[in-house]
């Protein structure tokens, strides 16, 4: 009998090692298999051109930044980023438009007789999956988010134009080194012999195995934050106004882009150099600047981007951001008392993973603020109970419910007009919510 849509995702899940389910076990540290999926194929990701995109935080928005990018500018354009949300083909897009289901049924089939034999993990399967989409649409370019790290993520089998590296911060330790330094090596795996490479922000700790590694490698190396400075100017509910200066001097005085948080400067100083530098060093690419302001003024349409920043409703303002360590909660938190007028109150509905380290994660979060703990609906979410009590020896008062649609239900009863729901901890918590 045919395989429905259906069947082929619960196989997929069912059957294959996948991080959202095994954590560390799924992770595979070399790349055979992605290696030997992609011979079966025939090498569909020789057959467009890539930028790859890697970074412990940013790496998504950066991602869709220069999609839309590029779409706009009249590029065929896919987009590779995980995990999902909501649909499993949120992770492969061509021009904003998901792969579609018959594809990942025939795909599925196709390879079928191949798994024993390569026994891929769930994430190796994706990465091929994506390849031989974007190969059948005749993209002109890819955009590959790295999923985890970047030396031996099954992304890595692509030789890009251009390597981009957004930052660098403490998360997936286990997996990846318990330094700076350690976690930047990681991530520098990305970069190629002669392919130039930006990284997004110049930190004490990682710029000097940047530097090493792109000397070794012959690859010319740039720093967004030394040549661009972008400040926001205003902000509305849905977009942000920014200034921007390249090399202190000034390049627009308003810059419209349809994505707020605090972090978006960076993403944003980093998107800017990447273009730049991508068509420098590939002078038959051409994105004119008002391909790039058309496209971020629209940026949540056109690349279907969603999870980060992202308003549900207002009075009270419900919020929610899949921030989950310390690089990316520092500044979500610090700004989500900004939103907070006087006489209102902060309520947070927080989920995290089972291998989540509260005793550095926890402190980060306010203890003003009212908390409604609830376990993400995964094999590897922290039960709420467990959350809760962890919570409480960092003074974060709350109650646990048994799930996050139940702890959002709840804060809405207890929240007034002028309150601010935040939803966040896990991108599976605001899945949920979405």
């Amino acid at each position: 009998m045919k395989k429905t849509y259906a069947d082929t995702l619960a196989y997929l899940y069912a059957q294959l090692p996948m991080y959202q389910r095994v954590g560390a076990a799924a992770f595979k540290k070399d790349l055979t298999n992605i290696r030997a999926l992609l011979e079966v194929l025939g090498q569909p990701q020789e057959r467009f051109a890539s930028l790859h995109i890697a970074g412990t935080n940013g790496k998504g928005s950066v991602a869709h930044l220069l999609s839309g990018a590029l779409q706009a500018a009249g590029y065929r354009t896919g987009l590779y980023t995980s995990p999902h949300y909501k649909d499993f083909r949120e992770r492969i897009r061509v021009n904003g438009q998901y792969v579609s289901r018959r594809f990942v049924v025939e795909f599925t089939e196709e390879i079928g007789p191949e798994l024993d034999r390569i026994r891929p993990s769930y994430f190796e399967i994706t990465v091929a999956m994506a390849f031989a989409w974007f190969a059948r649409q005749e993209v002109d370019v890819a955009v590959v988010e790295v999923g985890l790290g970047g030396r031996l993520d099954s992304t890595n089998i692509i030789t890009p134009e251009l390597s981009v590296i957004t930052n660098i911060s403490y998360d997936h330790m286990n997996m990846l080194g318990d330094t700076l330094p350690l976690i930047a090596g990681e991530k520098a795996g990305i970069i190629k012999a002669g392919v130039p490479v930006v990284v997004g922000e110049t930190q004490e700790e990682t710029a000097p195995v940047f530097r090493r590694v792109a000397a070794e490698r012959e690859a010319p190396l740039y720093f967004a934050d030394q040549h661009y400075e972008v400040k926001v100017r205003a902000e509305e509910l849905h977009h942000t106004t920014y200034v921007v200066h390249r090399d202190q001097h000034l390049f627009t005085p308003e810059l419209r882009v349809n994505l707020r948080g605090p972090y978006q400067c960076h993403n944003l100083q980093t998107a800017l150099l990447s273009l730049e530098i991508w068509q420098r060093y590939h002078p038959q690419r051409s994105v004119p600047w008002p391909a790039v302001e058309s496209a971020w003024a629209d940026l949540r349409r056109l690349t279907r981007y969603q999870g980060r920043w992202q308003v549900l409703g207002e009075a009270p303002l419900v919020l929610v951001d899949s921030a989950h360590n310390e690089g990316g909660l520092r500044p979500v938190l610090a700004a989500l008392w900004e939103l907070v007028p006087a006489g209102g109150q902060l309520h947070i509905v927080l989920g995290v993973v089972n291998d989540k380290d509260l005793d550095q994660a926890l402190p980060l979060f306010p203890t003003s603020a009212r908390y409604y703990f609830a376990k993400a609906d995964i094999p590897r979410g922290l039960p709420a109970e467990d959350l809760r009590a962890a919570g409480l020896v960092h003074g974060l008062q709350g109650r646990a419910y048994a799930s996050v649609r139940n702890a959002l239900r709840a804060a809405k009863r207890a929240a007034g007009p002028r309150d601010v729901i935040f939803v966040g901890g896990s991108i599976f918590t605001v899945a949920e919510v979405l």
